[in-house]
């Protein structure tokens, strides 16, 4: 015998399920959760610089399978990858500056192969390097060139965002038009989550617009002050759970936290910033 609590119970439970399948299309959608989680090696470098191996043996205890490098501490390709597979770790991407990019791309393709990265990333235009939208078709061509290279040895290539990219030359954006210039099919771009939503401008609709063109996240947190300074992921404003939602569909192959300043031990910070998305749904 059902009794009219059990009745109640079994029918309300059914019909949420036949409204989480029609909005699904019908079929019966599980919650996603993150597998890999990297982290910029950025957030750690004063620590890095001391103690390299050290402390790539404290992010992969923590649970991090991937780092994301930005230079490599004197160190060789030979030296860093030996060191990640002690670990086991991955590299799965790189930063590289843009006066590399120009003039030695083939050595950083080189250490690319031997230490494993996927994807080599432009991650900063100085200001004498975005002066005028000229100097941004010029960076587009480079793009598109590098690119090409890169795609060759087997390697994408992608440039990072800060906020300067979303002042505008003219009434155009400077995003804007690396987006039109560079090749979609060769140049991606490596988000980051909080430069863009800095600049107050939305991811959601950059991402909807431009389907398959975001090769990786840069998972960064904004604290609810007036300053918007950087913070511990899940312990700020930006809804993750949401932007994570659309990801796929916008090409997110590598999602990479970074915290540019931590107010205590960066290591501390980063392991909240896993804790959180470890548990993260979307």
């Amino acid at each position: 015998m059902i009794n009219r609590r059990s009745f109640l119970a079994i029918t309300s439970g059914a019909l949420a399920m036949a409204g989480y399948e029609a909005a699904s299309g019908g079929k019966l959608v599980k919650a996603a959760r993150l597998d890999k989680l990297g982290v910029q090696l950025y957030t750690v470098r004063n620590e890095m610089s001391k103690d390299f191996e050290g402390s790539l043996q404290k992010i992969a205890a923590i649970g991090y399978q991937q780092v994301e490098f930005a230079g490599y501490f004197n160190r060789t390709p030979q030296q860093v990858r030996e060191i990640l597979n002690r670990y086991g770790l991955q590299a799965p991407s790189v930063h590289v500056p843009l006066s590399d990019i120009q003039n030695k791309l083939d050595n950083a393709i080189e250490a690319a192969k031997i230490i494993g990265h996927n994807l080599i990333v432009c991650p900063w235009l100085d200001p004498n390097n975005r002066k005028s939208m000229d100097d941004y078709k010029r960076h587009a061509a480079t793009f598109n060139k590098a690119a090409e290279s890169c795609k060759k040895a087997g390697i994408e290539f992608a440039y990072h965002n800060h906020d300067f990219e979303f002042t505008p030359f003219d009434g155009k954006l400077p995003f804007d038009l690396l987006l039109a210039e560079t090749d979609k099919n060769l140049v991606k771009i490596e988000l980051d989550l909080y430069w863009i939503i800095k600049a107050k401008k939305s991811p959601i609709d950059y991402m909807k617009n431009n389907p398959g063109r975001f090769v990786a996240f840069h998972v960064k947190d904004m604290d609810n002050t007036p300053k918007g300074a950087f913070t511990e992921v899940g312990r700020g404003v930006i809804n993750f759970k949401e932007l994570f939602a659309g990801s796929k569909k916008a090409g997110v192959k590598y999602f990479i936290v970074e915290q540019d300043e931590t107010p205590g031990s960066p290591f501390d910070s980063i392991k909240t910033s896993f804790d959180y998305l470890k548990k993260l749904e979307f």
